[in-house]
């Protein structure tokens, strides 16, 4: 029997479809979910995320086919190395930013590189879709004038999806609300045609934003030496107490003398850290300096 409209050349898409729609996730699936993206990534998912976890790896297990949870686990764990991990840890990633997000750092940051008298360099250390080191880059472009062509500011995430849309630097209109019509004009293209309600960051400022994949989990991390500053702004939420604390003693060495470290608004450095102390509002500096 041919003809494109016959029921049968449908059924199974649908069927596997439904299938999937109703899956169970399982708590021994939960559980084993959870270990992963700890081992991965260092995310803890506490049991009230179980919804999030489904939502998010049912699309992959739509896209690749797969009709239950344990196969997917058991593709996983076939091959630590496979390209699926990087899907996997893109899919239970939280990405929540916007452009001069928890406003009164900027300010703190202008005065600083003001400040500093050789160049000036910024790690953003949970770059997602790169709201958070564009608005660090005009910052500095605005704090620093003609001596902002010495600053640069490397921007990482541990998804490699977000970090593609931040290279490309295309944003909606909208989403720049936070921004004066003189920092727009300066630096952002608008699209036209099918293009309108769009904006692209302009080369300019796209030169100094440095982008890379990073796990801060990593035994190594690839970057280029000493920062004046450090943003780790809503990112040590996701993680235990344990793996906080570790990652906070491997920032100390990658702080320059008098430099000053970023936290997000719920996050307190100097309680779980002895190498920091309260400068300002959750903005950080060096103990050992004081």
């Amino acid at each position: 029997m041919s003809g494109s409209s016959s029921p049968t050349h449908k059924e199974p898409a649908s069927l596997l479809t439904q299938m999937v729609q109703r899956l169970p996730l399982s708590d021994v699936h939960f559980r084993r979910i959870s270990q992963l993206i700890y081992q991965r990534a260092g995310i803890v998912l506490a049991e009230h995320k179980r919804e999030m976890v489904y939502n998010r790896l049912v699309r992959r297990l739509r896209l690749l086919g797969i009709p239950d949870f344990g196969s997917y686990l058991v593709l996983l764990e076939s091959d630590t190395n496979s390209a699926e991990w990087q899907a996997f840890v893109n899919a239970l990633t939280t990405n929540l930013t916007a452009f001069f997000r928890e406003a009164h750092h900027f300010p703190i940051l202008a005065e600083h590189a003001r400040s500093r008298p050789n160049g000036y360099c910024v790690w953003s250390t949970a770059a997602s879709t790169g709201e958070e080191p564009y608005s660090i880059a005009i910052t500095l472009n605005e704090a620093l004038g003609q001596r902002a062509t010495g600053t640069q500011v490397w921007a990482s995430d541990i998804d490699t999806q977000v970090l593609e849309k931040a290279e490309a630097g295309v944003y909606r209109q909208e989403d720049l609300r936070t921004l004066t019509p003189a920092q727009m004009q300066r630096y952002f293209l608008r699209g036209t045609g099918p293009h309108h309600g769009l904006v692209r960051v302009r080369p300019e400022l796209a030169a100094q934003v440095h982008f890379q994949p990073l796990n801060l989990l990593a035994h190594e991390w690839a970057l280029p030496g000493q920062f004046d500053a450090i943003f780790c702004r809503n990112v040590m939420i996701y993680f235990d107490k344990e793996t906080q604390e570790r990652i906070l003693r491997r920032f100390v060495p990658l702080l320059k003398p008098g430099g000053l470290m970023f936290a997000g608004h719920s996050e307190n450095f100097s309680q779980l850290s002895r190498d920091f102390y309260l400068r300002g509002q959750t903005v950080y500096g060096l103990t050992k300096e004081r």
